[in-house]
């Protein structure tokens, strides 16, 4: 695991000498004060965000440098599964002068960028970040902060400091493995936000190797941008059976399109599970009341997000979390939507 050492906090000299201007310019372009001419504005925001820096906002106010807020970064609200963690989060920093806040990405790379530098620039105590893919640039002020970073809900890849979360590779393999051994042989994948939802991507990746090796490919996906809903799962398992009648298995990236489908089949008449199976991910128990009970995972959810509290809570006055690792193994639910073996 990677060791973590303390670094100098980046100033306005630093930038200055990586683009040969003036203080005093880098200044006025960060703080978006003065006339600078275009080139210039572009040459030292270009060096900023190679180097990682992020202004202060609370330089000179606080002796510490620092406020007791810890920043978490997440994809979404609308999806289930975040507001789980945040309770994880929210349960642990109760007990402490800690007090989180949040900044949602929508899946953008690009907004991550951003909600980052404006999160970084009040100098968290720590801060809690969704997956381990980022740009060059959150990477380099990430790099930089030196506060406690905790990375959330995979492990599959490096992080930069700690981690906390699950195989979402082992996850997929898992779920394919489930649903060959109970007799399905037609099998197709249906998911949102891909490719920015590395998470969904993994488990996809995991899904097929495990399908090859007995022998096996996908029949037929079907992918949407927007977010996760019942209307939009029933839409897509209708084009998907449309398209591809011989399919006997409905793999979902997420519990919330998987229970649309399940909703369609249903009112289509058609036999789940004996002729057509189905299975999402997360284990949302908003879902519990649909008389048929959609098999799939528990994302772990609730206790990565007491994890990674308590790993910033833990660190958050030496600045320095120590690269925890921490794995939690989901459980396969095979509800009412898999054939019994």
């Amino acid at each position: 695991m990677p060791s973590y050492q303390p670094k100098r906090p980046l100033t306005l000299r630093d930038v200055s000498e990586a683009c040969g201007v003036s203080e005093m310019t880098v200044s006025r372009v960060l703080r978006n004060r003065g006339d600078v001419s275009a080139p210039t504005r572009e040459k030292v925001l270009k060096a900023a965000r190679s180097l990682g820096y992020v202004p202060n906002k609370i330089a000179g106010a606080l002796a510490s440098q620092r406020v007791n807020l810890v920043g978490v970064i997440i994809p979404s609200l609308s999806n289930m599964v975040f507001p789980e963690v945040m309770t994880g989060i929210s349960e642990v920093l109760d007990g402490t002068d800690l007090q989180p806040v949040v900044g949602v990405t929508n899946y953008s790379p690009d907004r991550e960028e951003s909600v980052l530098y404006e999160m970084l620039s009040w100098r968290p105590s720590g801060l809690i970040i969704a997956g381990l893919e980022h740009t060059d640039a959150s990477r380099a002020m990430l790099a930089q902060s030196n506060v406690p970073v905790v990375e959330i809900m995979d492990i599959d890849g490096t992080p930069l400091d700690s981690a906390v979360g699950i195989s979402h590779r082992r996850a997929g393999r898992q779920m394919a493995e489930a649903i060959v051994a109970a007799g399905y042989r037609n099998i197709a994948f249906l998911g949102t936000q891909m490719p920015n939802d590395h998470r969904a991507r993994k488990r996809l990746e995991g899904f097929e190797e495990e399908l090859a090796r007995h022998g096996l490919s996908l029949v037929d996906r079907e992918f949407y941008s927007g977010g996760s809903a019942l209307l939009k799962g029933r839409e897509m398992t209708q084009a998907i059976l449309q398209r591809s009648p011989e399919t006997d298995f409905l793999y979902y990236s997420n519990d919330m399109i998987g229970a649309g489908g399940l909703l369609y089949c249903l009112d289509a008449g058609l036999d789940v599970p004996g002729k057509i199976g189905l299975a999402g991910f997360n284990g949302t128990e908003l879902l519990d009341g649909i008389s048929r009970k959609l098999a799939t995972m528990d994302a772990c959810r609730l206790e990565i997000g007491r994890r990674a509290a308590e790993i910033i809570s833990g660190k958050h006055s030496t600045g320095t979390a120590g690269g925890a690792f921490i794995e939690l193994f989901p459980t396969l639910q095979p509800g009412d939507t898999i054939r019994k073996i």
